[in-house]
């Protein structure tokens, strides 16, 4: 059973009070980037792995989405996310990633910093690979293992105020315990070659990975991205089913 931190209330309060939960998609630096990786969403069968409050469903029923299914394992974030959608093309269900079943097909499967809360990520993408529709597309966007690889999570700052981020333990995939909201957040920490080789062993092929960073214009916007400049916070990586 994947660890259900988002219903906890501390946590959730204070998930609450991000950028990207008061302002959605566009509270998200990186929106535009993994927005480029999208396929036509028109008429198209989307499922988000993961939607929290559910910006990206109400997003592709915007640009004409047939159906969406957005999946989450806490019920705080899926009633949240009911209060704020409205019309039919969407629906939200409880579901453990970790042991995910799918019974329908899907034209794109999307994820936004979810997947790296999963211990088995192989079972997922397999499962995934069978429902998605031959062309069909798999996006999503985690954490990279640059940044999930050191024990604690935070900068060294030297003598001179030179900041640098470590990267020890790289080689030893597994647990890291983050008290980010809340003590005793747990996600795994895997190479990104232990990422990629399980999307191509599923039988996706990739497409596009970006090991994201903010734009020069966008740190004079908004100063504090200036950190993410120094190191990768996340990656986006766009596949496909082959025809």
């Amino acid at each position: 059973m994947s660890q259900n931190i988002y219903d906890n209330p501390t946590f959730f309060a204070g998930y609450a009070t991000l950028p990207r939960s008061v302002k959605g998609l566009d509270g998200a630096p990186e929106w535009p980037a993994l927005r480029a990786l999208l396929p036509d969403l028109q008429d198209k069968r989307v499922l988000d792995l993961g939607c929290g409050y559910g910006w990206f469903c109400r997003y592709a029923q915007q640009q004409g989405a047939r159906d969406v299914l957005g999946l989450d394992v806490s019920e705080k974030m899926l009633a949240q996310a009911a209060t704020m959608t409205q019309g039919t093309q969407i629906r939200y269900q409880r579901a453990d990633l970790e042991t995910l079943q799918l019974s329908e097909s899907f034209d794109l499967a999307y994820s936004s910093l979810a997947l790296h809360y999963l211990t088995n990520i192989d079972a997922l993408f397999a499962t995934l690979f069978k429902a998605i529709t031959p062309g069909g597309a798999l996006v999503f966007s985690c954490e990279h293992p640059i940044y999930t690889a050191p024990a604690q999570q935070q900068w060294i700052v030297d003598e001179h105020q030179q900041r640098s981020w470590p990267v020890n333990h790289y080689q030893q995939e597994g647990e890291r315990i983050s008290n980010w909201f809340a003590d005793g957040v747990k996600k795994q920490h895997r190479k990104l070659s232990t990422w990629i080789n399980a999307v191509i062993g599923a039988g996706f092929e990739i497409v596009h990975l970006d090991e994201w960073g903010p734009s020069e214009e966008m740190v004079a916007l908004n100063p504090a991205l200036a950190e993410e400049r120094d190191r990768p916070m996340m990656f986006l990586l766009a596949a496909r089913k082959p025809l």
